[in-house]
């Protein structure tokens, strides 16, 4: 697997007015996997809202691109590239990012892959990989950034599982079992801090119009929005509106949430 910079990119670009003040106003998020598909949403909502956002990503050009475009649409935003499957390059993420716009309020775990196969074709580079990004990552990038948020009595960390990770998915052993875990921890974090101040949501996507699902066949597409009692798959936009809600003090009493954000997929 590719390594990132250990220490994180930052965007020279200088940041631009921002956008009419919104619930996020004053904010700084920190989003992984950024770049593109539903991270990228969920920065440009953010934005809109009238946060600061890092926009974090394994691939630095792509990552100051996506930054690049928010401040074109007047928003204040940095791109930075950092690994989250290397505990060093998730640290540096998390000094850079609080030494360039002072705090981090915000974190949303977005960053994953896959790697499909059926269990009896799985390889243990496979399994790995995924649990390393999905699942570990989840965790590497909320240790970073606890501390912090520990010290200033506030948070919110909000984590992107799947309905996978509720009731599992043909070929996805290891995608599962990483949405499956995120969940859990989500649970635990919620447990540990919320009396500190500190909220932590998941939420969990059903089919979204993403690059994954582009590259799908056209029947085996068409067969899953069948089933889908909304009638289509959902837009990224779909899914950054709730992360922008759970992330903002309107969502202040949500705290352990698991919310599916589906169309209905798994009625």
């Amino acid at each position: 697997m590719s390594q990132a910079a250990a220490t994180p990119h930052l965007s020279p670009s200088a940041g631009p007015q921002r956008l009419s003040p919104g619930r996020l106003d004053g904010k700084t998020v920190l989003v992984t996997g950024a770049a593109r598909g539903i991270g990228e949403a969920i920065a440009r909502r953010c934005a809109r809202e009238g946060a600061q956002v890092a926009l974090c990503d394994l691939d630095r050009h792509a990552a100051q691109a996506a930054a690049d475009a928010l401040r074109q649409e007047g928003g204040i935003a940095a791109g930075f590239s950092a690994d989250v499957a290397d505990g060093e390059s998730v640290r540096a993420l998390a000094d850079v990012v609080r030494r360039y716009f002072g705090r981090i309020d915000v974190l949303v775990n977005n960053a994953g892959i896959v790697q499909d196969a059926q269990l009896k074709n799985m390889r243990d580079e496979q399994w790995e990989q995924v649990i390393s990004v999905n699942l570990s990552g989840v965790y590497r990038c909320t240790r970073a950034v606890v501390e912090g948020m520990l010290e200033q009595g506030s948070g919110s960390i909000v984590s992107i599982s799947s309905i996978v990770g509720l009731y599992g998915n043909f070929g996805q052993t290891n995608y599962a079992a990483a949405k499956a875990g995120v969940i859990g921890m989500t649970r635990t974090w919620a447990r540990e801090l919320g009396r500190k101040g500190i909220r932590a949501n998941a939420l969990c996507p059903g089919f979204i119009e993403t690059p994954i699902l582009a590259a799908m066949p056209h029947k085996v597409l068409d067969e899953i929005v069948g089933r889908i009692p909304a009638g289509r798959m959902g837009r990224p936009e779909e899914i950054a509106a709730v992360a922008a809600f759970l992330a903002s003090d309107e969502a202040s009493y949500v705290n352990g949430a698991v919310i599916e954000v589906s169309g209905g997929a798994t009625l």
